[in-house]
């Protein structure tokens, strides 16, 4: 029996990077896309396959639809020569940018940029590729606990998030006659590279969010990677149209 099969969306690090790992160690296949950094990608991939699996990267910006078409095209060849499967199995949405601004700061430049990466390119991407997901197959979209929490700085990235959040239900709803679950994983603050490496790399930081999150410490990447895991395991067959915030508790 063929390995299911995941695509990952910004996959050469941080979240991205931790479950596609998470996923090799379940037995699945894995295709990843990265921005710009394509050497990151194929160490991504060399470790992936030492779990002995299949893996391939490639290049996509998800703030440009334009190229949703051809990377569709690109995806059905790779399924046909590479991985003998006509479909694939899972999708996360994970790839995005970081943003700190107030509303008044907040210039369209910024914001657009936002809607592009973080709702219309997943909200299009995802039209692109749904003719290829397999019936009773998995969609992951990547929200943030900043959608509930409000914290002064994160205005329109939240906003993006919470239109996914919206979406995600619509979606499932969708898909649910093709046995295809949506769900949305909304982390806390996590200790990544991810906006400029703050929470990781600012003690303060780390400090202040550790002091309002109830279990006493910030997010790691393989809290994130290890819930995405279970949630496209066995265990999250009957979970559909769900926002399930991944934060140890954050403002609780």
């Amino acid at each position: 029996m063929s390995n299911k099969i995941a695509i990952i969306t910004g996959a050469s690090r941080g979240l991205g990077k931790n479950t596609a790992l998470h996923l090799a160690r379940q037995g699945v296949d894995i295709i990843g896309t990265y921005h710009s950094r394509e050497d990151d990608a194929q160490t991504v991939v060399a470790e992936i396959e030492v779990l002995g699996v299949k893996a391939r990267m490639l290049q996509l910006d998800v703030g440009d639809s334009s190229r949703f078409e051809t990377f569709a095209a690109q995806v059905s060849g790779l399924l046909s020569a590479y991985f003998k499967a006509e479909r694939f199995d899972f999708l996360v949405n994970n790839a995005g940018v970081g943003m700190y601004a107030s509303c008044a700061e907040t210039t369209e430049a910024q914001f657009d940029q936002l809607m592009n990466v973080h709702l219309k390119g997943p909200f299009f991407l995802t039209q692109k590729l749904i003719p290829l997901i397999a019936d009773g197959g998995r969609i992951v979209n990547i929200s943030s606990g900043l959608a509930r929490f409000s914290p002064i700085g994160y205005a329109a990235y939240a906003s993006m998030k919470g239109a996914i959040e919206v979406w995600t239900r619509y979606l499932a709803n969708e898909l649910g006659p093709r046995g295809i679950t949506v769900n949305a994983i909304a982390p806390g603050a996590i200790e990544t590279d991810f906006g400029g490496g703050t929470v990781r790399d600012n003690q303060d930081v780390n400090a202040w969010v550790a002091a309002n999150t109830a279990m006493g410490r910030a997010g790691v990447p393989d809290d994130i990677g290890a819930a995405i895991a279970m949630l496209l395991g066995d265990g999250g067959r009957w979970i559909t149209a769900q926002r399930i915030e991944v934060s140890g508790g954050m403002f609780v």
